[in-house]
């Protein structure tokens, strides 16, 4: 049986004749997703996977295809014949492209068994000189493969030796994402050992010594130790933190990546002509006090370096100059080359030394980088990442990050070893302040990837649309950490009369495995996310709004709900002025309805819903009186006649609907908030930790006029009696002319499961479907949730990873990323019947 090792994460070409049987290898050892198949394209493009004359056609999108998976990181298999060298060139590029490693499985049959199961084929009428073309092609190509840039060519001969083979897939080397830590990061040592070993006792380290040299050390907490590279070169000991770090790697306790220092001292060693500058001749010569089979281990050991890691689940890197996102995880020559140099424009300084671009001052991903190279006078973060070589050759520090505390630990250098060739000078942070926003930040087709929404797609005209808003009327984006999710209804019902009722909810819930949700008053008001702060220097100090305001109260497209909101916060912040004291916190944000819908919304009343009231209850019974003329003449009109009294009931119940939820204001008189969750407040994602529960019971305690209580009720799924009792209290709700209520899992819940259902009553469905949409009940309960349900979701994740992003300090522009994803995602279609 023959093994065949691939990549995990790369590309994977399969090359034999027409018949050597690679659909069926394909078949047999990947999964359908994984396969990208000529002649499938070729069917795609032309309904015909035997039209030769649409094979252009049919490359382009299988070259299309590969190219998003790879860029995804997905494990990508090309099924065609790729006998020819210029097919196998542009696939061999596109891999290159996207920086995976990509293998060739030759599967070499011979000509007659290519032709008999040709032969069994029909629509296989191309011809016996196309097999004998294809396999003299292979032949050639077969001594070559080697050399045109894959990484293994693994060939099967006969049929036998095919059908044996087993395939395994290899993880890249530098994935350890199976490694969480916790780990002691240490930033470029450069050959002073003595350093090395203060800073390490500094961090609990205990080292072993074996005639009196230090060859290694073991953490009595289990750390591990990684190093940034550059252990080498222009310090005074370089063989003693070679001996160190060969021990530390060996025995299990540390990793290291390559630095350049590194990379020239093996050539160096190896006899290579390089110039022995920058402490290479200090490492030449007191590596040649050592033994032969020292010096043998140090290049070995330098040698098999890698040039970066990828670290606990993704969420951390280290190389040795650092590494853009796209990068992270990826094999080829570029990402090497800026692991150990740095991205590089060209050009020199006036020291000689090459100018490097500040790529960490456009850095937007999730994982944290952790790098050296380029000596800085402290660590700084910038941008979720941070440069750890603080000079220690040079006089400066050893600069060690402790993961995930983000503790810095340093111990001075006992000395300047080596003249720097340029003062060392701090990280270029004023050009991207924490609290900088830039359009890049949002402009384009953007992936964001985060804990609670995954990994999500913003297309560019979606930001487009977002941008206009935000940039036009959105509220100062220092308040706006939160925007609402949009929320699914519930599953249609078949009660006569009803397109939503809460048995759907609860059926739903159930089958998801949540055994007790609470069922939440709807108030039919306009969404409200209030940021308050205890006063205006908390606002300057917490959010960094120094304009003597001291918070915001905006709806869920991130608007101010009036021109000036100042009296609308101050009573805001005075109705929920206990809750600053109970929650021990400085700010709070909450998440509430603004009461009356008409106190935000009575230009759209008037526009949109008045006039169709106000045209159905003149018109229709005019109609009547009409119909009643035409009977007395002796016409039958009554179906008609009965058809518009039902029309006219409609419209009056309309009318009632919407004039419901309004009321006579004045200013703020008649307005109040009915707050339902609090969302954070100082130090914590409240809406992570605590359940709905605690959540009402602390907003139970505010007595105030400006605050409506949210009604609500707990169930437990297993009861029938509460699920009955539950619908009871809705009906009352929603005969009483409520909205409907929204039914929530009561307590927190890990996975991916709907935040809430919303249950509307038949007479506010009115305001959404129209006065008549009784009569179209079959259509709408055809409605499609699927796709509104997947935007709930991900609004939702990526609304709570903004709240949680900003309680925990990361930079406002991350934040702000997350929040315009949510508004973005508002403009994706859905079922228009929802």
């Amino acid at each position: 049986m023959r093994t065949i090792p691939i990549p995990q994460r790369g590309l994977v070409l399969l090359v034999g004749i027409s018949g050597s049987g690679k659909s069926t290898f394909a078949r047999r050892h990947f999964a359908p997703t994984e396969v990208i198949s000529s002649d499938v394209c070729r069917a795609l493009v032309a309904d015909d996977e035997n039209d030769q004359a649409a094979t252009p056609d049919a490359f382009d999108l299988l070259r299309h295809l590969a190219g998003i998976r790879l860029r995804r990181g997905l494990l990508t298999v090309i099924d065609a014949t790729n006998v020819q060298h210029r097919a196998r060139v542009e696939l061999i590029a596109l891999a290159r492209e996207h920086d995976v490693l990509v293998d060739a499985i030759v599967l070499d049959v011979t000509e007659g068994v290519a032709l008999e199961r040709n032969r069994q084929r029909p629509e296989r009428d191309f011809g016996s000189h196309v097999v004998k073309n294809q396999h003299r092609d292979l032949t050639r190509s077969v001594r070559r493969l080697d050399r045109e840039g894959f990484r293994r060519v693994h060939v099967l001969r006969g049929v036998d030796d095919i059908d044996g083979a087993t395939i395994i897939r290899e993880k890249s080397w530098n994935d350890r994402r199976e490694l969480s830590g916790p780990f002691d990061i240490i930033g470029d040592v450069h050959g002073c050992a003595s350093e090395l070993h203060t800073l390490l006792k500094q961090l609990g380290w205990e080292l072993s010594q074996v005639n009196a040299e230090v060859v290694g050390a073991v953490h009595p907490e289990g750390r591990t130790a990684v190093f940034v590279g550059d252990l080498v070169d222009r310090g005074p000991d370089t063989p003693g933190v070679l001996r160190l770090v060969m021990g530390m790697v060996a025995a299990g306790s540390a990793l290291c990546v390559s630095g350049n220092h590194e990379a020239k001292l093996v050539r160096a060693l190896r006899g290579a002509k390089v110039s022995l500058t920058h402490g290479v001749a200090e490492s030449l010569e007191q590596l040649s006090h050592q033994s032969d089979e020292f010096r043998a281990q140090a290049i070995a050991f330098m040698d098999k370096l890698i040039a970066h890691y990828v670290l606990d689940d993704g969420r951390l890197v280290v190389a040795h100059a650092g590494l853009k996102e796209s990068y992270h995880g990826r094999s080829s020559r570029r990402v090497r080359a800026f692991a150990l140099y740095g991205d590089t424009t060209g050009e020199t300084d006036e020291y000689g030394l090459p100018v490097r671009y500040p790529w960490a001052r456009d850095y937007r991903g999730q994982a944290m980088v952790v790098y050296g190279h380029t000596p800085v006078p402290q660590a700084e973060w910038i941008n979720n990442t941070i440069c750890l070589d603080t000079g220690v050759v040079f006089g400066g520090s050893l600069t060690a990050l402790r993961y995930p505390e983000r503790d810095l630990v340093s111990v001075p250098a006992e000395r300047e070893w080596y003249a720097p060739v340029r003062p060392l000078a701090a990280p270029a942070t004023a050009e991207r302040l924490p609290s900088a926003l830039m359009i890049d930040d949002v402009a384009g087709t953007r992936w964001l990837e985060s804990p609670h929404a995954g990994k999500v797609k913003v297309p560019e005209e979606n930001a487009a649309a977002a941008l206009e808003i935000m940039s036009r009327f959105a509220v100062d984006p220092r308040w706006l950490i939160y925007l609402p999710p949009t929320m699914s209804p519930a599953a249609a019902t078949q009660v006569e009369g009803y397109l939503e009722r809460p048995e759907r909810a609860f059926e739903e819930y159930a089958a998801w495995g949540i055994p007790r949700v609470v069922c939440e008053e709807k108030h039919m008001g306009s969404r409200a996310i209030a940021v308050i702060a205890r006063d205006a220097a908390v606002a300057e100090r917490c959010f960094g709004i120094a304009d003597g305001s001291s918070g915001a109260v905006y709806t869920r497209t991130g608007r101010s709900f009036f021109d000036d909101t100042t009296e609308l916060v101050a009573r805001v912040r005075e109705s929920v002025w206990p809750l600053f004291a109970a929650l021990d916190t400085d700010w709070i944000a909450l998440d509430c309805e603004l009461l009356p819908w008409s106190a935000k919304a009575l230009d759209l009343i008037r526009s949109q819903y008045a006039s169709v009231g106000a045209a159905a209850n003149h018109a229709l019974p005019e109609a009547l009186s009409v119909l009643g003329r035409v009977a007395a003449r002796g016409l039958d009109v009554s179906d008609l006649s009965a058809r518009t009294e039902v029309r006219l009931a409609n419209a009056r119940a309309f009318r009632e609907g919407y004039t419901a939820y309004c009321r006579p204001t004045e200013g703020l008189d008649g307005v109040t908030i009915a707050p339902f969750q609090i969302l954070a407040v100082q130090g914590r994602t409240l809406a992570l930790t605590q359940p709905h529960a605690w959540h009402l019971a602390q907003l139970a305690t505010l007595d105030h006029p400006f605050v409506t209580p949210t009604r609500h009720r707990f169930v437990d799924l297993s009861s029938a009696a509460q699920r009955e009792a539950a619908t009871r209290w809705w009906e009352e709700l929603t005969n009483s002319g409520g909205e409907g209520m929204v039914v929530k899992p009561a307590d927190l819940v890990a996975g991916r499961v709907q935040p809430g259902l919303k249950v509307r009553g038949r007479d506010y469905l009115r305001i959404i479907y129209g006065p008549d949409y009784l009569a179209s009940l079959d259509l709408l309960r055809q409605r499609q949730l699927g796709r509104k349900r997947t935007l709930a979701l991900r609004e939702h994740g990526l609304g709570i990873d903004a709240l949680d992003g900003f309680v925990a300090g990361e930079p406002l522009w991350r934040v702000h990323q997350r929040v315009f994803a949510v508004l973005a995602l508002e403009s994706e279609p859905v079922d228009p019947r929802l």
